[in-house]
């Protein structure tokens, strides 16, 4: 694994990856696996980077699409309105004003509202360019969200590196070409491009030639 990567653009999940929210997750994913008869520990395996209907669609696969919707849109409005617990991941906010001038962009399976809450609850700048769940027609492990965050930003995927936690969104990030840094322990597992336990370890150095250096730290 190496230890420094240059990219022109930064793509950033948020749970788990700059907002530690797995407090509220857990309490709200814990409940809804109880109603359904299902071990709480494999479902929290299974939520993290994706949008909660493509959860239920993965843990409940009989059951029709349009229950998930019904049941997503329910812990949605229960996640957007719990943020006691929601911290920013540390490092996140000195992390976040090294990367204000350069090109960066959110890229999460929440949707606006829940984005909005957990990055203010967490005192971090919401990006000015954002994919959120109302952006993109599949949820990660699909793609798609990075590729159009790459999109909007005006680079192309090679040029962009996806910070990211879970096996889903790096699966994601690396579908769409690009390299990856994972943040956190659910990352190490999936062999990222760079890993660093939190965003203390990591330094941001923009070069004169538009790059951006990103390296681990001790």
């Amino acid at each position: 694994m190496t230890t420094a990567l240059t990219a022109r653009a930064i793509l950033l999940d948020m749970d788990g990856t700059i907002v530690n929210s797995d407090a509220v997750v857990e309490r709200v994913w814990r409940t809804w696996a109880t109603e359904h008869g299902l071990d709480a520990d494999k479902v929290l395996k299974v939520v993290h980077g994706r949008q909660g209907h493509a959860t239920m669609a993965a843990l409940l696969p009989d059951r029709p699409m349009e229950q998930n919707h019904a049941e997503n849109r329910v812990l949605l409005a229960q996640e957007t309105a719990a943020t006691d617990g929601v911290v920013p991941v540390a490092g996140a906010p000195a992390f976040m004003a090294a990367v204000a001038g350069l090109p960066h962009a959110l890229v999460t399976s929440a949707d606006l509202a829940l984005a909005t809450a957990r990055m203010n609850a967490a005192g971090l700048p919401m990006p000015e360019v954002r994919v959120t769940a109302e952006c993109v027609g599949a949820s990660k492990p699909d793609p798609e969200g990075f590729l159009k965050g790459a999109a909007e930003l005006g680079f192309t995927p090679e040029d962009c590196v996806a910070f990211e936690d879970s096996e889903a969104g790096i699966t994601a990030a690396r579908a769409a070409g690009m390299r990856v840094i994972g943040v956190g322990p659910r990352a190490l597992a999936m062999a990222p491009d760079l890993h660093v336990p939190d965003l203390t370890h990591l330094a941001v150095t923009a070069h004169a030639d538009g790059t951006i250096g990103l390296s681990v730290t001790a």
